[in-house]
């Protein structure tokens, strides 16, 4: 079912928005940070109802990208830096030399990790034993204590803000290319992950009546919609990579 937008701008005002910019700055373009997808004022988006000449903050703020999904707030203005924060000095967090136990779930996830790793190399006897560990270290994992919405997206943008930037400070300090693109693809997903959070947050459950689930096996890109892009909008691998969440 095709969505439709409710604009707060007339095709009159869109028309004087466009004739307003042309003895000025001009109509400005707009970036996924996610997909790279563009947003030209100008131009519009008449296919979703979308008048050319509707500036940015007229685009209704329930909008996402028609490529990956993202919200708004992942979207930079082209010719400005994304965020002056950007700009400033990045401390690289020190790491402790003391050991740390990892949880029962943290395990899981490792393990699962591990398996899809050994996979891509056709190692599949040791991506099946891989995949026994995850399940067994999930089944030990204590349930979590009074887990909450907000506790969840507080530590994902807590990841965007320090987690990412450190890493990549060091990974660069390091001159390690594999894990910085790692890292690029990683900051991406959890970009997409976040903008799945805050729409779930506002629209419920809504979010996902009458439609599919997709992740991507290489990045782990999540895709909400009936038809899948042709390839990942992170990792650009196609789309037969994809697989689709079952039992929600």
């Amino acid at each position: 079912m095709k969505k439709v937008y409710i604009l707060k701008v007339s095709v009159l005002d869109a028309l004087n928005n466009i004739k307003k910019r042309e003895g000025g700055n001009g109509m400005g373009k707009y970036l996924c940070s996610i997909c790279g997808y563009i947003y030209d004022e100008a131009k519009g988006i008449p296919e979703a109802d979308i008048t050319p000449g509707t500036l940015w903050e007229d685009v209704p703020e329930d909008w996402v990208c028609p490529l990956c999904g993202a919200t708004k707030e992942e979207f930079i203005k082209q010719g400005e830096s994304a965020t002056t924060a950007e700009n400033k000095p990045i401390s690289v967090i020190e790491l402790s030399s003391d050991m740390k136990e990892l949880s029962p779930l943290e395990m899981s996830a490792l393990c699962t990790n591990l398996a899809l790793g050994c996979e891509k190399q056709y190692k599949l006897e040791e991506a099946s034993l891989f995949t026994k560990l995850a399940e067994y270290f999930k089944k030990a994992a204590a349930p979590a204590k009074e887990p909450k919405f907000d506790n969840l997206l507080e530590l994902i943008e807590n990841d965007l803000k320090e987690g990412f930037p450190n890493a990549n400070a060091i990974a660069s300090n390091e001159k390690d290319r594999g894990a910085m693109r790692a890292l690029v693809w990683s900051e991406k997903v959890t970009r997409i992950l976040n903008s799945i959070l805050s729409r779930y947050e506002k629209e419920g459950d809504a979010l996902l009546d009458n439609t599919g689930v997709y992740v991507c096996t290489i990045c782990g890109y999540v895709y909400i919609g009936n038809t899948i892009p042709d390839i990942c909008p992170v990792c650009k691998v196609p789309n037969w990579k994809f697989e689709k969440i079952e039992g929600r």
